[in-house]
């Protein structure tokens, strides 16, 4: 059995993080999406929309998400994948070398980002349209 780990805020879901998902499902026989929390999200600069509890409960009725996990922090990606097992890392390829690191551990995939959406364009673009 292969089990492939994602990270992400998954705020504002959009087509992009299902497409993410539905790809991510295919490489292996279970899928564990991490989501950053609130807190986390703070320390990295980052304001959410929607709030932990409600992203991860969206994340998690997607079909192709076997589990979810919060994201506390940069540094527990090591042992969630030594603690559930991961066979594969994969991760959108805007951070393409960031964890090659982790490559002693699992393999590490960057996989394409779907074209024109972003969780970030779409809150542009209504702080921009809807003042």
């Amino acid at each position: 059995m292969k089990t492939v780990i994602t990270y992400g805020t998954f705020d504002l879901f959009h087509i992009g993080h299902l497409n993410l998902l539905k790809n991510l499902s295919t490489l292996g026989d279970k899928l564990i999406v991490a989501i950053s929390t609130d807190e986390f999200n703070e320390l990295k600069g980052k304001t959410t929309v929607i709030p932990y509890k409600q992203r991860s409960e969206i994340v998690n009725a997607i079909q192709y998400v076997d589990m979810v996990i919060p994201e506390y922090n940069w540094e527990q990606k090591p042992s969630d994948i030594k603690e559930n097992n991961i066979d594969i890392f994969a991760i959108g390829d805007d951070w393409k070398g960031k964890f090659d690191f982790l490559t002693d551990i699992c393999e590490v995939l960057y996989l394409p980002r779907t074209q024109g959406i972003s969780s970030s364009e779409l809150k542009k673009h209504v702080k921009e349209n809807f003042q």
